[in-house]
């Protein structure tokens, strides 16, 4: 499969880094985003990258959620969140990341949320652009039960192809 052209740019984000992730600095061109870097793990008073695409990627994803529930006429409840968990980590000495997008859409029934989350990971601009990069191609999947006492209503969706990508959510 071919890279994809853009037929019409609707937005560019631009911003300046300075110094890296090790004290460095990000700042979009309109100021709205003013970030000092830190390297995860450590003791800095910065973000990091890392936190950065887990915030982008889940509003991404909440966002394609809220457009395929209205493709499907479905009313979303209005807590209805995703918490993202990116993992930076290494293989073969070099660095990768994985990640899972953890999904509440509280009061939706099992089937209606799997084909939710199912049609957001196709709609969602993060997960095209890492789709074939940090195994995020969901071929077949499984409902495994997470034991988890406070709450007895969540799942996770586990990718089997790699193992590596989890989408999680709770029904209500």
């Amino acid at each position: 499969m071919g890279l994809t052209q853009i037929e019409r740019v609707l937005y560019t984000a631009k911003a300046h880094t300075t110094g890296g992730r090790d004290g460095g600095a990000s700042r979009t061109s309109d100021g709205h985003l003013d970030v000092k870097l830190s390297v995860p793990g450590t003791h800095g008073t910065g973000t990091n990258p890392e936190q950065l695409f887990a915030v982008g990627w889940s509003a991404c994803f909440l966002s394609a959620i809220k457009i395929v529930a209205a493709r499907m006429k479905v009313k979303l409840p209005p807590d209805v969140a995703v918490d993202p968990e990116v993992d930076l980590g290494t293989s073969n000495g070099g660095y990768f990341l994985q990640a899972r997008l953890n999904v509440d859409l509280p009061g939706i029934d099992r089937e209606l949320a799997q084909a939710l989350v199912d049609g957001a990971h196709q709609e969602c601009l993060y997960s095209k652009a890492t789709h074939g990069n940090i195994n995020t191609e969901p071929r077949m999947y499984q409902l495994i039960r997470q034991p988890s006492p406070a709450v007895d209503r969540q799942f996770e969706i586990q990718f089997l192809d790699s193992g590596v990508e989890a989408f999680s959510f709770t029904f209500g």
